[in-house]
């Protein structure tokens, strides 16, 4: 019988993200020891929860009939785009660390970027799909998909986060290619997006530290470098096999942002090389997995969707390898449905439901499936 009419390739997907997620509530159960006494839990009874509610947004991408919905594409995009100019709103906007990213919500923070990933990834797929016969012009097949792209860009840099700009920008880009924008705009707009980040990075005295920091990790080890040159010593004391879950020592106020950007050294300190090969593992099998059944797409919208929601997630993961073991400078980017936070988990989980909803879709050839939309 053929396995994937069975529908085995999602349900290792659901298997897969199920074994990531339960790693991350284990490394946040270990992490909690090094708390104050009484919020040994904090960390994991609230990600539990805020698991809960993104199961509850996977259930619902994954049962939405995505083809229909692309009648709400713009106002799903003019959705998001509130969400990150209400960032930037002093009072609504909290800041930290000289940021604003998380929208005040009561008791709780909304990280804006997180919902409007989503909101770009669907009306950049719907654009495209659309306008497919003009990908080779230079109006409505370049300039009209890049200020789709690039408002979102910008509004992200303003923040200031550039790491997820640079995030939204290269999802963005692929997207384009794939959709068959011509190289030589892309690649010109791709080179002066390089010299315009230079500058930036160049100008802001923060960015630039972490630079020169990174470039020089061991002078830096002990200011600028301290977070990295600590997140790399996890790794070393943890060896091939780890020191022991709950026995690590990096967690306990040497390595900051144990629970969020920095949780992948704690893995490898607690649990060794083996345990990090497999969570790097089991993201490139996720990237295998779907990118294996792209070709079963039965138009350019859900293509594109699914592969940007393969890349948001699979791109993020792997700058926050590369991150925290000193490959990139640093840069505060969590592990998907690994680290600690309701936001991000919420939105890669409806990422993955739309990932599910498509690819159960087309492994029922004979259902009729929409064609293109065009407004």
């Amino acid at each position: 019988m053929n396995v994937v009419r069975r529908g085995w390739v999602e349900l290792v997907i659901v298997l897969l993200v199920a074994c990531i997620c339960w790693l991350g509530l284990l490394m946040l159960y270990s992490i909690g020891r090094g708390a104050q006494p009484g919020k040994e839990l904090y960390y994991f009874t609230r990600q539990a929860i805020f698991m809960g509610i993104a199961l509850g947004g996977m259930f619902v991408a994954w049962r939405l009939n995505l083809e229909r919905l692309r009648a709400l594409a713009w106002p799903i995009a003019a959705a998001g785009m509130l969400l990150l100019v209400i960032v930037l709103i002093p009072g609504i906007g909290k800041e930290t660390n000289g940021a604003r990213r998380w929208i005040l919500l009561g008791p709780l923070t909304l990280q804006a970027t997180d919902m409007a990933k989503v909101a770009l990834l669907f009306t950049l797929s719907h654009f495209l799909a659309n306008n497919q016969r003009h990908h080779g012009t230079f109006l409505r097949g370049f300039i009209l998909p890049g200020i789709v792209v690039g408002i979102p860009v910008v509004l992200v840099f303003l923040e200031p986060d550039y790491g997820t700009a640079v995030l939204f920008a290269a999802v963005g880009g692929i997207l384009l290619f794939l959709a068959g924008v011509r190289l030589y705009y892309l690649i010109p707009t791709a080179l002066a997006g390089v010299g315009a980040f230079a500058y930036l990075v160049s100008n802001d005295p923060v960015r630039l530290a972490r630079i020169t920091s990174f470039l020089d990790l061991e002078a830096n080890r002990s200011e600028g470098a301290y977070q990295l040159w600590q997140g790399i010593v996890g790794f070393g004391v943890g060896g091939i096999d780890g020191v022991g879950l709950g026995q690590g020592r990096q967690q306990l106020a040497f390595l900051p942002e144990a629970h969020t950007d920095f949780i992948f050294p704690i893995i490898g300190e607690e649990m060794g090389l083996i345990a990090t090969s497999l969570v790097v593992a089991g993201f490139a099998l996720f990237f295998v997995l779907v990118t294996s059944q792209l070709r079963r797409a039965p138009n350019l919208f859900q293509f594109l969707l699914v592969t940007g929601a393969m890349l948001f997630i699979t791109l993020q993961a792997l700058i926050n390898f590369g991150v925290s073991t000193g490959l990139l400078p640093t840069k505060g980017m969590s592990l998907p449905m690994i680290s600690y936070g309701g936001s991000n988990l919420l939105g890669n989980f409806i990422l993955i439901g739309i990932i599910l909803n498509c690819l159960h879709e087309w492994r029922r050839p004979l259902r009729d499936v929409a064609g293109e939309v065009t407004y």
